[in-house]
């Protein structure tokens, strides 16, 4: 690989800000339709919701492949929720639609749930995965909604209210409707939790017949609810009895000089313990059946402000004010004497203590999911493969920690972070998810190059500074003084809109004359005009909306994009519709803007185009009109990536369902369709040097790589693909983008030559190799092979790895020889954060 000099922007002043962790939640499993249940054949890990303090929620899925028991890149963000503007999120709770049609082994996926929020106001939110958006809400009755909380069965959601007040909500057969009211108490309930429920009442013969009736008996398989808890503002637990609404029995906490304690969160387990975590610090165990209390633990300094069981009940683990994540386990005590015999019984212990953030701690979730079921029923866990705990506050960031207990170290225990042999909470290495730079693990920066403007997108404003140009002095690895040096970068426009929803998508054009933001429902077209001392003045083309309304269905269709691009000569824009799945083509060059042509490919049934990637031999591409369609009718498949090749001519769009499609811009026309891959594209860029060769990057750091204009893989494709190296395809942060650094005509010094990057790593990737191959279609296969076979042959001479940079939000390129990299340290975003917990101790180094 040749040595070229890179200059380097390291820009530290874009503000952008991600929003703080407020609420986790893994989907509930399946309860069991009879005694023993069987053990689940293949270890599945479920989806993770992330809810944000602005509002949005992240649904990120795991990356690793299909029956595979580690991933380096485990979960990664695959689409967002946008939230209100503005809003909140505290509470998360995910559901499965239909029970019943779910085996007791199964792992429900998004398509199986349903999803409801709160943020601390009267209403409960469902939200629609599939378009992004609401669906429907419902008032609670009871003024503010402190806490929310799902039974075992999925049928029924109990909300805790500012008046005193638990109301259940019935969620039964798709629905969303008021069931009944609990009595009401002087004081706020701010924690919930559902008790064990009631095995459904089943014969002998039915028991043993369970596993070959058929899916519509549903006679006598209803779990019934017992009874729920919850944690209240007046220093007490209360025990309700679900079928009554009335309080049960009373629990008293400790008080310090007369003032109210704050029960903050309470769960339960199967034999009916209760655990309570309060604003004392205190970790509190108790009986349910005599509601007394059986242990206590000065365990935090601060305020307890989450809880999480273990997946088979024998853990739990606490966090709060004071950052600290705490593991209490279950140990056997035996106590007499010889003459009486040996007598065993539990107790719980703290076992160990981390800090792994660096502010508050405002949730935790655990993989697999809790459920407490009586020990009749009681699931059995693979005691090879360790439990994922998921931690999030204030940090921004999510942190993934292997949990097993210290027993497990008896035996082999799997850790599926893949960060150490180590799988106890105690011993393992965590992992720090990086936080999110855009809505959908899209991007909120966006570069012009010839203009050399950094945009920057937020939740309802946008930014955009100019990097001033320098005399390039620098050796190669010299970096330009951009965070310090106010003299290097400047400020040229500062914008806040009115919207309904938190921003999706944001472009700047090449030029830099053009801007364009959306949120859901309404995408905004900006001109940039340049006055005489150098600012940037915009002026909005309010005929967009008007241009883009008959080519979209409804009498009030929503104009939002999911994603956008302009073309390189900054004449037409590339949009795909937030709720729609259409792509359009918008002219902007005239004096109004005009719909060029709308395509609907995203729209048609999810057949699929597979490609054997085992076998070498080309496989011509077919037309999305010759697929199968199994199910009539449009879909929704929302786009969120679009990239067109550098002279303009192809256009790539890539959905959700891991559908690619490729458009001819110059003919208007739909040209072909790409196979169907295991994940969906993280990006689509076409090669700089070769604009038909079109490279699809995943989130499990693998490429592919596909010639559009012959409608085939390249023959040097496959070895190419296969052989990446192992640290890159072993990162432990997924892959966001890739670039290329645009050379000048009679430069070929780093033609083939790609930059990918993460949030703590970039790397150089050589793809020279295809050029020897490119040029003679005819060449034969094994030719092709040697080639790749020494492209490939020494690593450290075609890849290069820095991780220096970190966290990243965008790398890119300017010019020839001039890169920016765009850095948001942790410390600058807690900065602007009231000061972490910290208690002095004293004679304390």
């Amino acid at each position: 690989m040749d040595a070229t000099p890179v200059a380097v922007h390291r820009c530290r002043f874009v503000d952008f800000s991600p929003s703080a962790i407020t609420a986790l939640a893994f989907p509930p499993l399946p309860l069991p339709k009879f005694k023993h249940a069987s053990r689940r054949d293949k270890y599945k890990f479920g989806s993770l919701a992330v809810g944000h303090a602005n509002g949005n929620i992240d649904l990120y899925e795991w990356v690793g492949s299909q029956g595979s028991l580690q991933s380096f890149q485990s979960w990664a963000p695959r689409k967002t929720l946008t939230g209100l503007y503005p809003s909140k999120v505290d509470s998360l709770v995910f559901i499965i639609r239909y029970p019943h049609r779910l085996k007791p082994e199964d792992v429900p996926g998004l398509g199986d749930m349903r999803l409801f929020s709160s943020g601390g106001g009267s209403e409960l939110l469902e939200w629609d995965m599939d378009h992004l958006c609401l669906r429907r809400t419902i008032n609670s009755q009871g003024g503010s909604i402190w806490s929310v909380a799902s039974n075992p069965a999925c049928s029924m959601l109990a909300l805790g209210c500012e008046d005193g007040t638990v109301r259940l909500v019935s969620v039964a057969d798709d629905t969303l409707v008021h069931y009944r009211r609990f009595d009401r108490v002087k004081c706020r309930i701010l924690s919930l939790s559902w008790g064990p429920p009631i095995p459904p009442q089943r014969t002998t013969r039915d028991a043993v017949g369970a596993n070959e009736s058929s899916d519509d008996d549903e006679d006598n398989d209803d779990w019934t609810d017992s009874w729920l808890v919850t944690g209240c503002s007046d220093s007490s637990l209360r025990k309700w009895d679900v079928a009554t609404g009335r309080v049960l029995d009373k629990m008293g906490t400790d008080k310090i000089r007369g003032e109210r304690t704050l029960v903050w969160t309470v769960t339960t387990l199967s034999d009916g313990t209760i655990v309570s975590g309060d604003s004392l610090g205190m970790i509190k165990f108790w009986d349910s059946r005599t509601c007394t209390q059986l242990q206590s633990f000065q365990a935090h300094g601060a305020d307890v402000l989450c809880l999480a069981v273990g997946p088979d009940g024998s853990a739990v683990y606490s966090s709060g004010v004071d950052q600290k994540i705490i593991q209490f386990a279950r140990v056997k005590t035996s106590q007499g004497d010889s003459e009486s015999g040996m007598r065993f019984s539990t107790r719980w212990v703290q076992t160990s203590a981390r800090r792994m953030h660096a502010h508050d701690v405002r949730t935790l979730a655990i993989w697999p999911s809790y459920t407490p079921l009586p020990p009749s029923h009681k699931r059995e866990m693979s005691s090879d493969i360790a439990p994922i705990l998921a931690s999030g506050g204030l940090d921004m960031s999510v942190n993934l920690t292997p949990a097993a207990l210290p027993s497990s170290t008896l035996s082999k225990v799997v850790n599926p972070l893949a960060t150490s042999i180590h799988a106890t909470f105690e011993d393992s290495y965590h992992r720090r998810l990086a936080y999110s730079t855009g809505p959908s693990s899209t991007c909120a920066l966006h570069v012009s190059r010839k203009a050399r403007l950094i945009s920057c997108m937020r939740d309802s404003s946008l930014s955009i500074w100019k990097i001033l140009k320098k005399p390039l002095s620098q050796e190669e690895g010299d970096e330009y003084p951009a965070e310090n040096d106010d003299t290097s970068w400047e400020k040229c426009l500062e914008m806040d809109f009115d919207v309904h929803t938190n921003l999706v998508a944001s472009a700047i054009s090449e030029d830099g004359k053009w801007v364009v933001v959306s949120d859901m429902y309404e995408t905004k077209l900006f001109s940039l005009q340049v006055d005489s001392q150098g600012r940037l003045n915009p002026r909005r083309i309010r005929d967009l909306t008007s241009a883009l309304q008959p080519h979209l269905p409804g009498k009030l269709p929503s104009t939002g994009g999911l994603a956008f691009t302009f073309s390189p000569d900054s004449t037409k824009l590339v949009m795909s519709s937030s709720t729609t799945s259409y792509v359009l083509i918008i002219d902007i060059s005239g004096d109004k803007p005009k719909v060029l042509r709308r395509f609907d490919h995203h729209r048609q049934p999810l057949g699929r185009v597979l490609k054997d990637l085992r076998v070498d031999e080309d496989v011509e591409m077919r037309d999305s009109q010759d697929d199968s369609q199994e199910d009539e009718g449009p879909i929704v498949s929302n786009i969120f990536r679009i990239a067109i090749s550098i002279d303009g001519q192809w256009l790539a769009t890539s959905d959700e369902h891991c559908r690619t499609h490729v458009f001819n811009l110059d003919s208007l026309q739909h040209h072909c369709v790409l196979p169907s891959f295991a994940l969906p594209a993280q990006s689509l860029i076409f090669d700089h040097t070769r604009p038909n060769i079109l490279i699809l990057a995943f989130q499990d750091n693998t490429l592919q790589i596909y010639d559009v204009e012959s409608r085939q893989f390249p023959l040097w494709h496959k070895e190419l693909c296969d052989n990446l190296p192992k640290r890159f395809t072993q990162a432990h942060d997924p892959l966001l983008g890739v670039t290329f650094q645009p050379d000048s005509p009679d430069s070929g010094s780093s033609a083939g030559h790609a930059i990918f990057w993460g949030s703590t790593w970039i790397c150089k990737l050589n793809l020279q190799g295809s050029n020897f191959v490119s040029t003679s279609k005819k060449r034969r296969r094994d030719n092709a092979k040697a080639v790749s076979q020494s492209v490939l042959s020494e690593e450290s001479k075609e890849f290069k790895m820095i991780t220096h940079y970190r966290p990243l939000l965008l790398v890119d390129f300017l010019s020839q020889g001039e890169m920016v990299v765009i850095e948001r340290p942790l410390v600058d975003v807690l900065a602007m954060l009231p000061p972490a917990y910290f208690k002095h101790k004293y004679g304390a180094s």
